[in-house]
Parts: structure tokens; sequence; C-alpha cells
């Protein structure tokens, strides 16, 4: 018998908490998918704030916060995974509250601006990376002591707190930081590695071995109206950046197409009645793919304008597969209820050795289009041509921003 609704999506550790918990406590829990943030407007009225995870029960529970929900998934049980005395469960609440409002709002004004999600300043990163230091010590302190959070057992507490540094481990977490802190290191390692955790995300985990270090945008000299960015770099100083860092797409050899003429057309003519046209009449899916390109956080998104530069800053990081890659990437709604999508064309069948040059790529979801389907060749040319808005389930969403990658 279904328990009741999740509404949350895959990759969100939040949400991914929530269903282990649901599933430890051998509950039916359905999910129901927001598409990384893309909320319905019946969402949207359900919960006004915009937030994930929410539960909606058969018995008419309804909880927002991932403490409250995860508590209650596993208190229908009396797991054990909540501590087995009164003080362990007490002991995994406040390892929930501390790794929720402390460790993870730190780690995420440290780590996100350098990978493009969150804007830049040099001085702020520094003043998270210090703070973060001085809660993570708390953590080393107590794994240093212990071998879980509470207890002689892993709990909640051990895979919430996990997954909400999942990602510091993937970006800036390198070798010296773990070095500096081989007790939680190993504690992740352990809680990474149980079965449990293809629950909450696809692998084991990653470690970076040297901390991403932020790379500041090209500037772009003008925004993409009527009039069209300048041309392309010239073959002589593409052949030049190819010497000097070889690409993996440069095995496929010489497209009869080079990309660069389309990115030349696409400057230079009127998009819907020249470019368009152009480009269908001259495209060949032998030797060229088109995807749907989805940013996965777009409830994490605030200000528009700060989404532009989250796409700006992972537009740079692209830039080593310029000679592989055109695309868009669009702005669409308004400041605090936004989301980021668009349309790339690339060399080859495959969009991962592309786009892998760049640290936050798996912050994006590929979907590969079909252009002889009528709604994968409008989904292109509206990106592409900037002039309609997009349409999301329950309604639509005006155009707000966008880049030209080329």
């Amino acid at each position: 018998m279904s328990f009741g609704k999740l509404y949350g999506y895959i990759g969100n550790p939040r949400t991914g908490v929530s269903l282990m918990a649901a599933k430890l406590a051998g509950l039916d829990v359905e999910l129901v998918t927001m598409g990384g943030g893309n909320f319905s407007d019946d969402y949207a009225e359900l919960v006004p704030i915009k937030k994930i995870p929410a539960f909606v029960g058969t018995d008419g529970a309804f909880l927002t916060e991932v403490i409250a929900i995860v508590t209650y998934f596993l208190s229908q049980v009396d797991s054990p995974a909540l501590g087995t005395t009164k003080l362990e469960k007490a002991e995994v609440l406040r390892w929930l509250s501390f790794s929720n409002m402390e460790v993870a709002a730190k780690l995420s004004l440290w780590w996100q601006p350098l990978v493009g999600r969150l804007p830049y300043n040099k001085k702020n990163v520094e003043k998270a990376e210090a703070e973060s230091d001085d809660y993570l010590i708390i953590l080393e302190k107590q794994l240093t002591a212990h071998t879980f959070l509470v207890g002689e057992r892993c709990t909640i507490a051990d895979v919430f707190s996990a997954a909400l540094i999942y990602r510091a481990f993937q970006y800036v977490f390198g070798a010296s930081w773990r070095a500096k802190y081989p007790a939680i290191t190993r504690w992740f390692t352990l809680i990474t590695n149980q079965p449990f955790w293809d629950t909450l995300k696809p692998a084991p985990a990653v470690f970076v071995e040297e901390a991403v270090k932020y790379t500041p945008p090209k500037k772009e000299p003008v925004k993409k109206e009527a009039k069209k960015e300048a041309p392309a770099a010239q073959p002589e100083e593409e052949e030049t950046k190819e010497k000097a860092a070889p690409h993996p797409i440069a095995a496929l050899g010489n497209a009869k197409l080079p990309i660069d003429s389309w990115k030349r057309t696409y400057s230079n003519e009127d998009t819907r009645p020249v470019a368009l046209p152009w480009f269908w009449d001259h495209f060949d899916p032998e030797e060229y793919s088109l995807w749907r390109v989805n940013y996965k956080y777009n409830d994490e998104l605030t200000l528009t304008f700060m989404s532009s530069n989250l796409i700006g800053g992972f537009f740079n990081r692209l830039s080593a597969s310029t000679k592989y890659l055109f695309g868009c990437l669009l702005v669409f709604g308004t400041s605090n209820d936004s989301v980021i999508t668009g349309a790339f064309l690339v060399r080859g069948q495959d969009y991962k050795p592309a786009f892998d040059v760049a640290p936050d790529w798996e912050s994006y979801e590929f979907i590969k289009l079909d252009p002889s389907k009528a709604e994968d060749k409008s989904f292109v040319e509206d990106m592409w041509a900037w002039d309609k808005p997009l349409a999301v389930e329950g309604g639509s969403k005006e155009f707000a921003d966008g880049k030209v990658f080329k």
C-alpha cells in the first residue's frame, strides 16, 4: 500500500536521503520528479517556498524539510538508523542539524563559486573555506574517536552528512585536504561504498586530486541580439591550440562540413530566416549529434543575472572543446523561479568527450535529440533563436537571458 508521494529528484542529496529512509523503513513511497527544480503550478501552490523535498502522505501527512521527513519515515518502524537509546536519538538529530545548517552551508559557499554555480568573490570564497574548516575540525575530532557519528553502527546521520559533503570531495577536498582530515576521508569512503549508497548517488566516493581553481569567464563583446558576435578564431589559431592540447574528439578526423562554417553563418545571418534553414540543409547526423542540455539544480537558482553568470563560467571551462561544440544555454523565468536549458551541436555521437573538460559538467543533464521529430527540431530552433518562451509543466516561462558557446 502506498505510503505517500515524495517530491524531489534523483541526484539531489536531500531527496536521496529521504528515499533511502523510506527504503530502510520498508515504506512504499512514490517519487514525483520535479525535474531539477522545474516546479509546476500545482507544486508551487502546495509548497510556496518552492523547495524540495516535500512529502504528502496517504494519511494526510504533509511535511517539508528533510530532517522532518527522514525522521517521520524511520519512526514508523522505530528504525535503529535513528538511534537505539534516547540519548542516541538526540545525538542523531544533533548531527543531522549540524551537517545541514553548518557544514553544508559553508561548504556550498566555498565550492559553488569555483565551478560557476554562484558568483565568484575571492574574499568570500576564502572566508567560506576558513569557516568550513572550523566546522570540519569538529567532525574530524568526532570521527577520530569513533567509527560513526553516533554509536557503533551507521545511522541516518552518517548517510545524510556524507551526502551533503559529496560535492566537496568532488571539487575541493584534494589530496592535501584529505591528508589533513584522514578520519573524515576514511568515514566518507566507508559510507559511500555501502550498498545503500546507490539510492543516493550513482557512484562511490569521487576524489579530486587537486582543488578546482576559479577561472574567470571571458568577456563577451556584445550580447546576442539582432547583430551577433564576431566570427570564430582563424584556422591558424585553432591548429596551434590543437597541438598544444590534443582533444579525444580529434580522433574522429575532419568533418565534411567544418563546424566553423555553421558558426560563421549563425554569427552573420538572421537566425530564423537564413541561419537555421542553412543549418538543416547542411546538417549531417552521421558526423554531428544534437543534445538538449538541462541544468540539474534549478531549485538553487536565485537572481536571473546570477544564472547567466553561471552559464558564462561553465562556457569558459568548456573552452578546450571549442572546435567541437556549438550551442546556446538560456535562462527562462524570473528571479527565484527560473530554469536553465539549451541545445548543443556536438562533433560525433557522444556528448561526454566534449563536455567532461569542464569540472562542473555533471551539474547538467544531456538528452540526445532526434531532428527527424518535429518537437526536437523545434526545440533546437527555439534555443538558437531566443525568441520564444519555454513550455513547462502547467505553463511557460519567458526568456530572460542567454549565452552562445562558439
